[in-house]
């Protein structure tokens, strides 16, 4: 091999060692946006659970002053239906 093709090698392979180069740097940069991004979303679901389990909290809360209030008029409703079917005397 003589000094000139040598020469085209070495600068053939300093080129492709650079595309390399490029080509790792984009690739850390892209796998970099992937890390922040699935952060972002981590992030967003993160809110989202704590949403539900707050929702989910209130929502059997809310069940059972439903239940309270239901047995509560139930109750009242016997009450009154007792008191309708009890003999009345008018005041003379």
């Amino acid at each position: 091999m003589g000094p000139k093709q040598e020469e085209e090698t070495t600068l053939s392979l300093r080129k492709r060692n650079e595309e390399l180069e490029r080509e790792l740097r984009k690739s850390k940069e892209r796998e970099e946006q992937m890390k922040q991004e699935l952060q972002r979303a981590w992030e967003r679901l993160k809110v989202a659970e704590d949403g539900e389990e707050r929702l989910c909290s209130q929502l059997a809360e809310l069940e059972a002053e439903a239940v309270i209030d239901a047995r509560a008029s139930h109750a009242r409703m016997l009450s009154l239906m007792e008191q309708l079917s009890q003999p009345h005397t008018l005041p003379s």
